[in-house]
């Protein structure tokens, strides 16, 4: 009989150990499963940079730099509206973007030093902040596009209304046209001087390959 309580003390001991050593493992187990599904969160919810969006729009607004040693583009003053202080310019057709962006930097350092007057005619002729005090300056590559009846659309914007302003020229089809767009306006202390390749009117609506350069 001390033989057979032996055995069961025996067996109850094992029993114990083996319970033992299930309950010792399981917390392990359970640390391990949530390192792995911590893991598989972030695997799905972090993107990686190829999986990452892009960001387009923000691109549009960013200032772009001119190649240096682009050749200085020729160009001509097409006409002047003083009623919206808007002169059209014309470059030759095969100019390059790198030409129009360095034709609007020269007409920006000219305001600024007071020497635009030399390269452009005035548009607030006796204004106590100078002759282009406020301008909107357009850059065309298309004589067609270049004309008075096309700033005029572009000068309107986009929502103007079309009974009022009964137009031949689309503004988006003239929008797409503009190869260079430079805004004076000294009355806007903060910034004064906007330009870019393409255009955008002050609603926000802009063409296919708008950019802005400063």
């Amino acid at each position: 009989m001390g033989s057979e309580d032996t055995e069961q003390t025996g067996e109850t001991e094992e029993a114990s150990y083996q319970e033992g050593k299930r309950a010792g493992a399981h917390p392990i187990v359970v640390i391990v499963g949530v390192i792995l599904g911590l893991w598989l969160l972030m695997w799905l919810y972090i993107p990686s940079g190829k999986n990452r969006p892009s960001t387009v729009s923000d691109s549009a607004q960013t200032s772009i730099a001119d190649e240096p040693d682009a050749a200085p583009v020729i160009f001509k003053v097409k006409g002047t509206i003083p009623e919206v202080n808007a002169i059209s310019v014309l470059v030759p057709a095969q100019a390059t973007n790198s030409q129009i962006i360095g034709l609007l930097k020269r007409f920006h350092e000219a305001r600024l030093t007071h020497t635009l007057s030399t390269l452009l005619p005035p548009t607030t002729p006796g204004h106590k902040l100078g002759d282009h005090a406020v301008a909107d300056i357009y850059v065309f590559s298309s004589a067609e596009f270049s004309s008075l009846e096309a700033v005029r659309v572009l000068a309107r914007g986009a929502h103007a209304p079309g009974e009022l302003y009964p137009q031949a020229i689309p503004f988006e089809t003239a929008m797409e046209h503009v190869r260079g767009h430079y805004r004076i306006d000294l009355n806007d202390t903060g910034e004064p001087d906007k330009a870019s390749l393409g255009f955008a009117d002050e609603s926000g609506v802009h063409s296919k390959h708008y950019r802005r350069i400063f």
